[in-house]
């Protein structure tokens, strides 16, 4: 018991230093982004939290994803996010890291309730050890660099700042960068793309639903890369036709793998 007791503890004393870490990390990158008008302003930092501005403003909506001028704009915020240099590890750990830790947690879940067992035997029928193996050896096989992403840019993450509705640029503000990391580009994206799909307004089990017809069409797609390559590549705009479509129709590959 005493042995347990001890290990209990050791790890619980792990987690805390981990979480210390990280919440000083976050408070870095949090004041970095602040400074580059990127998020809002950090007035002061306290052990297990810190104080930031308040933004007048609402989340979007689901829906307000595909407007044009909206996509438009995000594809800037995200394109100015990625150009940025952080004082941070600057390998693509993060995603895979995140995965396989919580692999290990669905492997070692037990349930006593007959109908949730049912369930995470059909979850785990699908062999997601090896799902993971392919799903890496697929990104890294990608065309995509490595650049500073948000890596949760969905709709609840996106402010619409008040008296700017109307607004035709500067009325959004990216927040929640808890999960920013040095990623590759095209998860960036395609998981902003896959966002488009889901609504976590809904009210009833399991809290969220999906409509798979909302996924970007090509042309929402060149949209969105278009506004984006023209803030990440100066000189963009003045390329030729074909040579904009040659990066367009790269990316597109890249983003939808």
């Amino acid at each position: 018991m005493s042995c347990n007791k001890g290990e209990n503890q050791e790890t619980q004393r792990e987690n805390f230093f981990q979480g210390a870490a990280a919440m000083v990390m976050e408070s870095v990158m949090f004041a970095i982004l602040a400074e580059r008008s990127l998020g809002p302003k950090l007035y002061g930092i306290f052990p297990q939290g810190r104080l930031e501005q308040f933004i007048p403003s609402r989340k979007l909506e689901t829906e307000e994803l595909g407007l044009p001028d909206i996509s438009a704009e995000i594809a800037q915020k995200m394109a100015r996010f990625h150009d940025m240099s952080m004082p941070f590890n600057k390998e693509p750990k993060w995603l895979f890291g995140t995965m396989e830790k919580y692999l290990k947690q669905v492997l070692k879940i037990k349930f006593t309730r007959e109908s949730h067992t049912r369930k995470l035997n059909k979850l785990l029928s699908y062999n997601l050890p090896k799902e993971m193996t392919n799903l890496r050896a697929l990104l890294e096989a990608t065309q995509s660099p490595v650049v500073f992403c948000h890596n949760d840019c969905q709709e609840g993450n996106i402010l619409l700042l008040d008296g700017r509705e109307n607004s035709e640029k500067q009325k959004l503000m990216l927040i929640d960068f808890e999960y920013s990391s040095y990623n590759y580009r095209g998860f960036d994206i395609g998981n902003h793309f896959c966002e488009w799909i889901y609504d976590y307004t809904y009210q009833n089990f399991p809290f969220f639903k999906a409509n798979f017809s909302n996924y970007p069409t090509k042309k929402q797609q060149l949209h969105f890369i278009s506004s984006y390559m023209a803030e990440f590549q100066p000189g963009f705009e003045n390329l030729s036709n074909e040579e904009r479509s040659i990066v367009e129709n790269e990316m597109l590959i890249e983003i939808n793998r």
